[in-house]
């Protein structure tokens, strides 16, 4: 039955992402830095922190 092989981590804690409002959960990446992380992407971290230029 192919179902059972699906590998699927449904008890991974999870966050929201302030800029997108988009749940993430966590990566075994960011395992050291998880209380740290708070957006989602790269993308996200740029656009959500106020840009240098303008301050």
């Amino acid at each position: 039955m192919r179902r059972s092989m699906v590998h699927r981590k449904p008890y991974l804690p999870e966050k929201q992402c302030p800029v997108c409002q988009r749940p993430f959960a966590w990566r075994k990446r960011w395992a050291r830095d998880w209380p740290q992380v708070v957006y989602c992407s790269e993308r996200c971290r740029r656009s959500g922190r106020p840009s240098a230029r303008h301050a």
